[in-house]
């Protein structure tokens, strides 16, 4: 057995938790491996800011590395195309779905508790569905992006993808002071950022994420990116248990399509 199997077998039999995904083998004298609980450290680490878990985020968050991204891949369109039918289906018979949705409205609340207006910040897994309703697909970007789009609207989670030969230093979970750089997908110039707003921010003080909400153009996910930091966010109304089925199905998918290889990062919740 890969050790890497050894050890995932043993993580499956702990409680599912944020700190089952904070564990290390450590060797130990003999050919025996303990397993303990520590920081991970990596090259681009995931840090977590101060009040970041107080206030209702759940996420889990790594990198795949090695990867083969493409355009379009044939053999996807089926899994895309099941996955909106039944999204469609549902959200034709219910006017009210995006509305009532719990999960949906966790982000909302969420966006209440910062102070960030839900008027201006959609939160993307419901702008996501919102698209849906409108073109009856999801936007085709390139075959990474198409991926974990497909797992947004099944799981309604916040779902991102940064390419990590863009990013510097590490990514920081944490409230913003107003003073970093955001430039979001489709600007040309940076764009105020208000105090006191959670946001993905690498160590040179720009942001990748603003909230859940925007993405921005440095860390866009193109066709020769093979190095991605993947975002699974949650809510207060996500277990953590449903935040690893959406991690678990986006990384079988991404290895299948894309190759690669995944390393946990860091989680909340």
């Amino acid at each position: 057995m890969e050790l890497v199997d050894w050890f995932d077998a043993i993580v499956r039999d702990f409680p599912s938790g944020c700190t089952t995904y904070q564990a290390a083998l450590i060797p130990s004298q003999g050919s025996f491996f303990h397993l303990k609980f520590r920081q991970m450290t990596y090259k681009n680490q995931f840090l977590i800011g101060k009040g970041i878990e107080e206030i209702g985020i759940k996420g889990l968050y790594f990198k795949i590395e090695g990867l083969r991204n493409t355009e379009f891949d044939p053999e996807f369109e089926p899994i895309l195309d099941a996955q909106l039918n039944w999204l469609l289906s549902n959200m034709d018979g219910d006017p009210d779905f995006i509305k009532k949705d719990l999960i949906l409205s966790g982000f909302r609340n969420l966006h209440e508790r910062t102070g960030a207006s839900n008027r201006k910040n959609l939160a993307s897994p419901e702008n996501l569905l919102k698209t849906v309703s409108k073109h009856r697909s999801i936007p085709r970007i390139n075959l990474l992006v198409d991926i974990y789009n497909t797992i947004s609207i099944k799981y309604k989670l916040a779902l991102g993808a940064h390419d990590l030969a863009s990013v510097e230093g590490n990514i920081h979970l944490k409230f913003t002071s107003g003073n970093e750089k955001y430039v979001p997908l489709g600007a040309t110039e940076p764009k105020n950022v208000p105090a006191n707003h959670y946001s993905y921010v690498d160590s040179s003080d720009e942001i990748l994420c603003y909230l859940d909400v925007r993405q921005v153009n440095k860390s866009l996910v193109v066709p020769e990116t093979t190095d991605c930091f993947f975002v699974v966010q949650g809510n207060a109304e996500t277990s953590f248990r449903y935040i690893e089925d959406a991690s678990s199905e986006l990384i079988a998918l991404t290895k299948k399509f894309c190759g690669g290889n995944e390393t946990i990062l860091g989680c909340v919740g």
